[in-house]
């Protein structure tokens, strides 16, 4: 009986959260073990169901790097790193589209179509979701910036109660233009910005982002996150994702979480609880 009044306390004290969000658009970049465990995907998609139910409107956008590096191992094609950041060249682009765009984009969207949740996959360059510049050509080649998104599209499909599932991948400025591969984090940074998102949520397979001890800090401000980066707190993968979080805090999100996707149904528990279960960064 006791675990039943439990219950029902927690999904009481989730209702003032349940009103907040209502009709909100929530950004999340879904990665890491939540993306690849099949277990961890069943829950995710369930999570996703709910926050649909409860009027509130979510877009996905899905990372893919562990396939990406295992594709190009396999074609025996450079698979490179400079601070965090995936160098690429025109032989790997190809490789890039076709694992993020070609395989794992659309085996996504049949999942979460399968599990009920009304979605639709697309890329940057669908409809010119998005375009992009290059991030800096010399030392990154193909992986670029995003320039402009077109919220028309998103805001579209989202009127007519589709769940976007988006590829990171973005339209150069020509015909033949191969194309850039963009960090998907900056990706939901860009589309919560030009879409004036209520909230980012970036699963990751930590539990958020952790001190020189390598305990949790639950709360962190834009000035926090660069004296971690020049202290050596924040380093490799976490630079770029945390350059994201920056971003969109500064260009009006009201937050920015970072959660461990590990976590079974961490969405909900960072969303609809008080205390959350991961990193929030929050304005000054």
């Amino acid at each position: 009986m006791f675990s039943k009044i439990k219950i029902a306390d927690i999904l009481v004290d989730s209702i003032p959260f349940i009103q907040e969000f209502r009709d909100r658009v929530i950004v999340i970049k879904y990665g890491g073990s939540a993306q690849q465990n099949l277990d961890l995907r069943d829950k995710f998609a369930r999570d996703i169901i709910l926050l649909y139910m409860l009027g509130i409107k979510p877009i996905i956008i899905h990372g893919g790097g562990p396939k990406i590096t295992q594709m190009l191992q396999q074609f025996n094609v450079d698979n490179k790193f400079i601070d965090g950041v995936r160098v690429t060249s025109k032989e790997a682009m190809k490789i890039v589209e076709m694992v993020l765009s070609g395989y794992i984009n659309r085996e996504l969207t049949f999942f979460f179509n399968y599990h009920g949740v009304k979605a639709i996959g697309v890329s940057g360059k669908d409809s010119m979701l998005f375009k992009a510049k290059p991030k800096n050509f010399e030392l990154f080649g193909y992986t670029g910036e995003i320039t402009e998104v077109n919220i028309s599209i998103l805001q579209k499909l989202l009127d007519d109660g589709f769940v976007p599932i988006i590829a990171p991948i973005a339209a150069g400025d020509s015909i033949d233009h191969p194309g850039f591969n963009i960090n998907a984090d900056s990706v939901a940074c860009e589309i919560a910005k030009a879409i004036n998102a209520h909230k980012v949520i970036f699963l990751t397979d930590i539990k958020g982002v952790l001190d020189a001890n390598g305990e949790l800090i639950s709360t962190i401000t834009p000035s926090d996150a660069k004296k971690y980066k020049n202290d050596g707190v924040i380093t490799g993968g976490m630079i770029p994702k945390i350059d994201a979080c920056v971003s969109c805090i500064n260009s009006g999100v009201k937050k920015v979480h970072i959660i461990d996707g590990r976590i079974l149904h961490s969405i909900l528990l960072e969303l609809f609880t008080i205390n959350g279960i991961g990193t929030q960064i929050i304005p000054e």
